[in-house]
């Protein structure tokens, strides 16, 4: 809470009268780190000036603008300390690969994506993606999250597009 006071430039007190606990303020964060997830995906998908392949690389490469649910160690806090909000964010990121689904299979059968398994593609892209939440990895390497899921997105659609 000190943190967050700090950061947001106000008290503790001032938090706690908007909020009625660390548990409230992080539904709050997990929420909005869905809806903007959720809401850079619709942009990427309905962008008509995107080709299909633009498009998976986008989506693919969302990541929640909220940077503390994207490092390991806040995640563990999180899952440690609020098991609710856990189950919360942990479902999301567990059943919201539709969209990434969809555009697969829609890539498939356009033959732009080549006729793999797409319960395998799926399993490598949510195994890849889920790696940007080590953050030690990135630190020792000196790369930011969200260069390193381009990378992994450069290197998952090079391998699946068709030439």
């Amino acid at each position: 809470m000190d943190d967050l006071a700090s950061r947001l430039g106000v008290s503790k007190k001032t938090l706690y009268k908007y909020y009625s606990s660390k548990a409230e303020i992080l539904d709050e964060l997990i929420d909005l780190a869905i809806e903007n997830m959720e809401e850079k995906a619709a942009v990427i998908i309905n962008n008509e000036q995107l080709s299909l392949a633009e498009k998976l690389k986008g989506v693919i490469a969302v990541i929640p603008d909220q940077q503390e649910l994207t490092d390991m160690r806040t995640l563990n806090q999180i899952k440690k300390y609020f098991p609710e909000q856990w189950e919360k964010f942990d479902s999301f990121l567990q059943s919201d690969w539709e969209k990434i689904r969809n555009l697969v299979e829609l890539g498939i059968k356009e033959g732009i994506i080549k006729d793999f398994n797409v319960s395998v593609i799926m399993k490598v892209i949510i195994t890849s993606i889920n790696t940007t939440i080590d953050q030690s990895f990135f630190l020792e390497n000196q790369i930011t999250p969200e260069a390193a899921l381009k990378e992994i997105v450069s290197i998952l659609m090079d391998g699946l597009l068709e030439n």
